[in-house]
């Protein structure tokens, strides 16, 4: 038998021992170690290979294949196997890691004789091929393995259970913090082994407390990504994408872990319908619907005694607790057996070694607590347990933390981060992140853990007025801005919204491009919306409507008619018979949101009060963009001449004001309702006016629109070949532009006149790259091009 000295000096050495590894021999002789040190805690000699293989039911040839290092033992055996052998949970996690070295490595092309690792070619995809891209990749999308995870042998048993049944769908259900996702990521780590085509982990943001769960086609379209289907081969029909990704997994055998479901609804698009795969689901709803149908549920409760001990004991030793059995017992009860609250005080006990176990026990059962999340929960208060991590933060870091329980949400981006608090915070940001108060789910961006982000605007509530309010006003100045900035490239020239300067401390983020534009938009569009309901909630007005406006052209895009309604509509309520020419310009764009959404009476509604208005403030521009719009609206029922002459009474107003980038805008317009109207030479007179123009002010966009309306004129007048040109060159502006929905748009074009000229497999190559595009962007215009291909 060995003393509890022994007992430390064969631990560490195991410990060093597996921090060494790095091949399966390396592996192998460690495993070798705990089964010695078993030996020599429990019995005379080390069990034999015979023994082994009676107990776990394996091979014994296969056992000693592993111990030898001949073999990487599988993940799940691997846990199997040290945990026989008694290793600790510390020892648990190093040696999981050294595995996972190994795996890599072994997975990693060897270098060649000049040292450099052999880059695969890429090959052109397999006539026939569907789905994928031509160099797909197998998705290996779990997130790390969990530190010091403890506990749930009867939940890992039931999980194991599955890959011997013909059950595909699995939800693991339970309160908040209990360790849905951890359970779920440790387990898919164990068995990843068991599913060679790859495993994906999907966060569905079921309940988070700023923003909407991830739609099922946003998170089809992550699971296409990963498999390697092109852009432009996803579908925008959700119908569509969803069958799309279920021939894509036929055939395959995946792990598909989808994390934080909010329903049933939100799940069943994502279920592969393959009988290879298994899709493990997390939520705090128990999701009876799937289970009825055969998915097999595992509630998820608190750990048990024992369990939440092991958790302790993996992150502080067991030498820490048996010294303090009572006041480990006390944080126990105090943390409820709620393994993220154990987890924080097991951090913060950890950054503390000289702290007593006691005195953080009894500042735990002094203090109020967190409300709980959900009604019927058991008291779990976390406030306490949270304000450890938090008061250790340097001031500098603690403020920031309590100004993100400011922010509209969902996620952050760090220049938006920098306005939040007024100053460069990224060294309070790397704080935050190593504390594990903050999450970079991506470069650049940054999200809380929901438990935290109540806790962070609870502190936040606390925040002196001014101080609230000021950073209320930074972080919506940097959207403003920033928005403002891209929309200004992106759009045809409106000059009736310009901000207030931003607020001191506010550094917008600098748009260089149309790409940059779009790309910022992009990554923006769901924090953008609720900035403008953040704006509105907080009375904030000339930000709630300047936020509407700057969204509307990006928003008109994308097809985001709905969102643009929704936008415009706040924005219309916080300035209707407060700032008249705000409000003109909200009804002039809710007029074309209207239209577009075959809404005509409230667009026409929303433009003849608008054109009022800027005709009563003399607002002779004001006045143009209103009759640009109605030229727009009655054109959509087909009242041509009536869009003709509302258009030439915009460009008339604008040749007046010598706006030449309006006038240039106004020209093309003009050109198109002429051609609309048969009077096809002066159509192209028009255009070409505009064209000059827009080449005078060197507008790039500007010359791929009216090329484009050139196009459809000669298109109109049956000369084809002109219309090629002319389209031609279009497409190629819109492509050097990077921008999508007009790249399409000029592809459509290029099939119909590739169409008419007789090149029936020219048209049908232009119109399906159009509908792929169309399809990438969600957009309707698809459904006009499926039509054109039958």
């Amino acid at each position: 038998m060995t003393t509890g000295g022994d007992e430390a000096v064969l631990a560490e050495a195991v410990l060093t021992q597996a921090r060494a590894v790095t091949t399966v021999q390396d592996l192998a002789a460690v495993l070798r170690r705990l089964r010695r040190r078993q030996a020599r805690g429990a019995r005379d000699s080390p069990w034999t290979l015979r023994e082994l293989a009676a107990r776990t039911g394996w091979a014994h040839s296969t056992i000693g294949q592993y111990l030898s290092g001949q073999t990487l033992p599988p993940t799940d055996r691997f846990d199997a196997l040290i945990h026989l052998f008694g290793a600790t949970p510390v020892e648990q996690g190093a040696l999981a890691s050294a595995r996972d070295r190994v795996e890599e490595t072994q997975r990693r092309p060897k270098k060649d004789a000049t040292g450099r690792r052999p880059v695969p070619a890429l090959e052109p995809p397999a006539a026939g091929e569907p789905v994928t891209g031509a160099h797909p990749s197998i998705p290996r999308q779990l997130p790390a393995r969990v530190a010091g995870f403890a506990g749930r042998a009867v939940e890992l048993t039931l999980l194991d259970g599955l890959l011997t049944t013909e059950v595909t769908v699995a939800v693991i259900s339970g309160t908040a913090g209990v360790g849905k996702t951890a359970l779920a990521v440790h387990w898919a780590h164990r068995v990843a082994d068991r599913f060679p085509d790859g495993q994906f982990f999907v966060n569905l943001r079921g309940f988070e407390p700023t923003g909407p769960p991830l739609p099922p086609d946003e998170a089809l379209r992550h699971v296409l990504d990963g498999l390697g289907v092109p852009a432009d081969r996803i579908p925008s029909d959700p119908g569509a994408r969803a069958g799309l990704y279920r021939t894509a997994m036929a055939g395959r055998r995946m792990l598909i872990v989808l994390d934080n479901a909010a329903s049933v609804d939100q799940v069943r698009p994502l279920l592969p319908g393959s009988a290879g795969c298994l899709v493990l689901v997390t939520s705090r709803d128990q999701l009876t619907a799937l289970t009825v149908n055969s998915a097999r549920p595992l509630p998820l409760g608190l750990l048990s005694v024992d369990e939440a001990g092991d958790l302790l004991a993996g992150r502080l030793g067991a030498g820490r607790l048996t010294a303090e059995p009572a006041a480990a017992q006390l944080l126990i009860e105090a943390c409820a057996r709620l393994p993220l609250a154990l987890s924080i005080v097991a951090a913060r006990a950890a950054g503390n070694p000289t702290f007593p176990l006691a005195s953080l026990g009894a500042e735990l059962t002094r203090s109020n607590r967190l409300d709980a999340l959900d009604g019927g929960d058991p008291t779990t208060d976390l406030r306490t347990v949270l304000s450890w991590s938090y008061t250790r933060l340097r001031p500098a870091t603690a403020r920031l933390f309590r100004l993100l329980g400011l922010h509209p949400g969902p996620d952050i981006s760090a220049a938006a981060v920098t306005s939040l608090a007024g100053a460069d915070a990224r060294a309070s940001v790397t704080e935050l992140v190593r504390a594990n108060l903050l999450i970079e789910s991506a470069p650049g961006r940054y999200v809380l853990h929901d438990l935290l982000r109540e806790y962070s605007a609870e502190l936040a509530a606390a925040v002196e007025p001014a101080e609230r309010a000021a950073a209320r006003l930074r972080v919506l100045d940097h959207y403003l801005h920033t928005a403002y900035a891209a929309a200004r490239i992106l759009s045809a020239p409106r000059d009736d919204m310009t901000p207030d300067p931003p607020a001191p401390g506010v550094r917008p983020e600098p748009v260089a491009d149309h790409r940059a534009a779009i790309a910022w938009f992009t990554a923006e569009r769901e924090v953008l919306l609720a900035a403008v309901r953040g704006a509105r909630d907080a009375g904030l007005d000339r930000h709630t409507w300047q936020l509407a406006w700057s969204m509307f052209y990006f928003l008109h895009l994308r097809d985001g008619w709905h969102d643009a309604l929704a936008t415009q509509e706040a924005a219309l309520a916080a300035v209707r018979d407060v700032d008249p020419a705000a409000e003109a310009a909200v009804r002039r764009d809710l007029g074309q949101t209207c239209t577009r959404l075959g809404r005509f009476d409230e667009a026409y509604t929303h433009l003849e009060r608008a054109l009022a208005i800027n005709t009563r403030r003399g607002d002779r521009e004001g006045v143009a963009w209103i009759h640009y719009r109605i030229a727009w609206t009655v054109d959509h029922l087909g009242r041509h001449a009536d869009a003709l002459r509302h258009s030439e009474h915009a460009l008339a107003l604008f040749t007046e004001l010598g706006n030449l980038p309006a006038q240039a805008h106004a020209r093309n317009v003009v050109g198109w309702y002429l051609s609309q109207v048969g009077q096809h030479g002066q159509a192209v007179a028009e255009c070409q006016r505009a064209l000059d123009l827009y080449r005078s002010l060197d507008d790039d966009i500007g010359q791929a629109n009216t090329l484009d309306s050139l196009g459809c004129v000669y298109f109109a007048m049956g000369e084809y070949e002109r219309a090629a040109s002319y389209h031609t060159r279009s497409l190629e502006f819109f492509r050097a532009l990077g921008e999508p929905y007009y790249t399409a748009q000029a592809l459509t074009h290029v099939g119909d006149v590739r169409d008419a000229l007789g090149d029936a497999d020219a048209a049908r190559t232009a119109w399906r790259e159009a509908l792929a595009v169309f399809d990438s962007l969600g957009h309707t215009n698809a459904d006009a091009i499926r039509a054109r291909l039958g």
